[in-house]
């Protein structure tokens, strides 16, 4: 047989939407699962809504075994590349589609895979395609009835979506259980395991009285390592009862953790799929960090049971309907559990990192696409996290009280539907009665507004007045902006620190002042005297500020600021101010130098007896070098380690008997997850880590790592150990190999350190690092955690000026387009910002992106962004 040359992947246009043509009630399910050769029956009830006779169904890899319309055997059909088109139908019918799949060959963790020794799906975004012929878009919504057939001694459990109707024996040591979800919903929320599993169980009472089973189901050996995780599941269950009024409405939830997961976690619904990494924890294996993910990422899933499950995405530009607001409820919640400030500092990163770096790439978009090639593709910082700002933003300009009301009325239109983003804002509009039709603007328009503020004080007449101006680059796609309804925060400071009250013509008036047009002026009276003016406090909406602060301004808003964010953002202010004069130095080969006016700054903040440690932690932590980055073009890597590091040394150096006060002052005999234990272990741990570049470093990192009793202090040691690179790093990295190489989770932490090791060397570590025997191209964590961290927290040597950085992702990127494209296209990002660097970077850059756009077969996830960063 002849090969088909292929054709090159084509858009998808948000504006071309059509609902279905069909509708599908209720599927009945049966997997008869056997490693190379599982059958799958699907059972619909189906009816012709609109359109002929024909119905084209999509699906990928699948064998077709046979096709049956109200039982009775079907040849009026034709399989074309991904889809199976049906003819002769009639306007409503039983359909019945036999289909064989190979999961024990299935690479790309979609569809139905092995993972370890267990079967899995995920069906996110376009998945079930992969398992039978379907309607497989998020507005077909069905009653799933599943019924999973397996051998009895190898896989005990056999779990999918919904409430266990039935289970029975089989000849052959097969068994079988069935279930049924009643709530109807698309393809992409099915899910099924099978497997042998240790099981935590528990239970929930809701608020109205019923009761829950709840079931985390973890590889043996591990049931250890899943309390943290049942803790924060019922943590989230009464949480969005309390906040948000939602109970959950099935008689059981169960996670299961699997070890071979492209993502986070999915929230398939009463069955949740679980990347190990974000459910398995203990003192020895997993950090406070880990511990907070899991926190976070158990009830961002659970979260998704209304905003995701009962209410779903029309289409899939719409995903930032459930995922940004699903995000903004889980960043609720953990701030509501933790550190308010902590966690908004640590929002903010990702955002002023690498999400802005996303909206100045060939892969801009608006929270809402207008076009797509690979939906995967959009499962990105823009959709998930400039998504959740957006709805804070709207909770910003409505309040707790009428956000509230509007997620209400949300709710009361959309429960058991796909709705838009649209429907959503309408809601809040209608229930707030705030008029957010400009707001709207956030949801099609990409790039990172840049709102510039310049002050005047008038001592004769009392005022200040503040002239903004907002504005956006224009983008790859979309070259003309329009001003957006942007929420800015501010408040007024006289000398002594005391909050001036904000009155507009004798009247007092919001701090939260309401940015419509290109330019505006706000005129503030009774002003005594001159103000210091604290602006975006709590990064009030996702902008780029630009306002002259003196250094002095800066360090009175780092003491008396009232809202902690501002506290550290004026922090970040006054380095970013030193950093920018210091690359500019070493660039013109002068000297560094960091006063001492800022060393005392700093000082202030290390011995303060107010502040909470876990905050002192994130005020002395500088801006990581790709948020850096983001403030040049060109981008001078070598520069910028070159003075973030000399910064690190000198404040270490400036703050010596300070931070190894606080250093001694913090050890703790046992450890807790409680969050003035962790605030302790985060500041004496930053301590260790400007500490570690001093005379004393190398014995002190050796001594934490010998006495740690916890992973948080031993990670806190190796990290100080790789990024200082004392003498003691090889010793210590060999003796954490050697303690956990059965433990790839805990080796994906030692993965990362040798991805990010500083040395000449590096891209050579990570090659050898490779033939670990702990480390493997078949599982993602692997990838992400080695070559992820190489590619996107070691740019040094990534942007090596040899270009071997750029080759050695060329070769991965190759080799994973074959096995995993969803992975491979998530580690290119680094090489499609390569317009942000000198020429002769991005000559050898872009010849990596020929290279990938001239493969054979290159897969659609690869193919839009290689051909979106070539043609930028």
């Amino acid at each position: 047989m002849s090969q088909q040359p292929q054709e090159a992947p084509t858009a998808k246009y948000r504006k071309d939407y059509q609902s279905p043509s069909h509708s599908i009630t209720h599927i009945d399910l049966e997997f008869d699962l056997y490693d190379k050769e599982t059958i799958i029956t699907a059972v619909s009830k189906i009816k012709q809504l609109k359109g002929s006779d024909s119905l084209t169904l999509e699906g990928e890899q699948l064998k077709l075994l046979g096709v049956y319309v109200d039982g009775k055997q079907w040849s009026d059909y034709k399989e074309t590349n991904g889809s199976l088109i049906i003819n002769g139908l009639p306007k409503e019918f039983e359909l019945t589609v036999k289909t064989e799949v190979n999961p024990e060959e299935n690479s790309s963790l979609e569809g139905l895979y092995k993972s370890g020794g267990a079967f899995c799906t995920q069906c996110e975004a376009e998945g079930f395609r992969r398992i039978t012929y379907y309607m497989d878009r998020p507005d077909v919504l069905a009653v799933f009835t599943s019924k999973v057939i397996a051998e009895k001694s190898l896989y005990p459990y056999l779990l999918s979506n919904g409430n266990k109707i039935g289970s029975g024996e089989l000849e052959n040591g097969r068994h079988w259980v069935q279930w049924q979800d009643p709530h109807p919903k698309p393809a992409y929320l099915f899910a099924l395991v099978a497997g042998d599993f240790d099981l935590l169980s528990d239970s929930y009472k809701t608020v109205s009285g019923r009761d829950v089973a709840l079931e985390i189901y973890v590889d043996k050996g591990n049931l250890d390592r899943a309390n943290h995780a049942m803790l924060s599941l019922q943590n989230s269950m009464k949480w969005d009862e309390q906040r948000f009024g939602l109970e959950y409405d099935l008689d059981n939830y169960m996670i299961v953790a699997v070890d071979f997961f492209n993502m986070g976690a999915m929230e398939n619904k009463g069955l949740n799929v679980f990347n190990s990494k974000f459910v398995l924890a203990n003192e020895k294996t997993a950090t406070d960090t880990d511990y907070l993910g899991i926190e976070a990422v158990i009830g961002h899933e659970y979260f998704h049971n209304w905003t995701g499950n009962r209410v779903t995405c029309r289409d899939w530009f719409q995903l930032s309907l459930k995922e940004g607001l699903t995000v903004f409820r889980d960043q609720e919640f953990s701030s509501d559990l933790g550190s308010r400030a902590v966690n908004r500092i640590n929002n903010v990163r990702i955002i002023r990192g690498p999400q802005f770096a996303e909206d100045a790439s060939p892969m801009s978009h608006p929270i809402r696409p207008d076009k797509v090639i690979e939906m995967n593709n959009f499962y990105t910082l823009t959709v998930y996290e400039k998504g959740s700002e957006v709805i804070r933003m709207m909770h910003t300009l409505l309040g707790e009280l009428s956000f509230q009301k509007g997620m209400k009325l949300y709710f009361e239109r959309h429960d058991g539907t796909a709705a838009t983003c649209d429907d959503f804002v309408a809601a809040m509009q209608d229930a707030s009665g705030v008029d957010l039709t400009q707001f709207k603007r956030w949801y099609s328009q990409s790039g990172t507004p840049t709102i510039n503020v310049i002050t005047s004080y008038n001592s004769d007449q009392k005022t200040y007045n503040l002239i903004v101006e907002q504005s956006t680059k224009p983008t790859q796609e979309q070259q003309e902006k329009l001003p957006l309804h942007i929420p800015l925060d501010i408040e007024l400071y006289d000398v002594d620190g005391n909050v001036i009250p904000l009155q507009c013509n004798g009247k007092s008036v919001s701090n939260v002042l309401n940015i419509t047009d290109e330019k505006q002026e706000f005129t503030f009276d009774s002003v005594d005297e001159k103000p210091i003016v604290s602006l975006l406090r709590e990064f009030s909406a996702p902008v780029k500020l630009v306002y002259d602060y003196s250094d002095q301004e800066l360090m009175f808003l780092m003491v008396h600021a009232t809202n902690e964010f501002a506290r550290w953002d004026a922090g970040q202010m006054l380095l970013a101010k030193h950093i920018k004069i210091n690359v500019d130095n070493v660039q013109k080969g002068e000297a560094f130098e960091l006063s001492e006016s800022v060393l005392d700054a700093f000082r202030g903040v290390l011995l303060s007896r107010e502040l909470d440690p876990a905050f002192i932690a994130e005020m002395l932590s500088l801006p990581s070098q790709n948020e850096v980055a983001g403030w040049f073009k060109p981008v001078d890597v070598d520069a910028i380690y070159s003075v973030l590091k000399s910064i690190k040394v000198a404040i270490a150096t400036g703050l010596e008997d300070e931070l190894s006060a606080v250093y001694g002052s913090l050890s703790q005999d046992s450890y807790s997850i409680e969050h003035d234990a962790i605030g302790k272990r985060a500041l004496r741990n930053t301590a260790l880590g400007y500490l570690c570049y001093l005379a004393q470093g190398n014995e002190l990192v050796k001594l934490q790592y010998q006495n740690a009793n916890n992973m948080t202090d031993t990670m806190a040691a190796l990290s100080s150990a790789n990024q200082a690179q004392l003498q003691c790093r090889e010793d210590l990295m060999n003796d954490f190999s050697e303690k956990w190489t059965h433990d790839g989770l805990v080796m994906d932490k030692w993965f990362a350190m040798q991805g990010t090791n500083p040395s000449e060397d590096a891209l050579g570590v990570v090659k050898k690092t490779m033939n670990h025997a702990a480390f493997t191209m078949k599982n993602p964590n692997r990838i992400r955690s080695l070559v992820g961290s190489f590619l996107t927290a070691n740019p040094v040597h990534f942007h090596a000026k040899d270009g071997s950085g750029y080759l050695f992702v060329g070769e991965i990127l190759t080799e994973l387009n074959q096995s995993n494209p969803q992975v491979a296209s998530r580690l290119i990002d680094p090489l499609l910002k390569y317009r942000n660097y000198d020429e002769s970077r991005q000559i050898l850059m872009r010849a990596e992106l020929e290279k990938l756009s001239k493969l054979e077969n290159l897969a659609k996830d690869l193919f839009e962004k290689v051909t979106k960063a070539l043609d930028s």
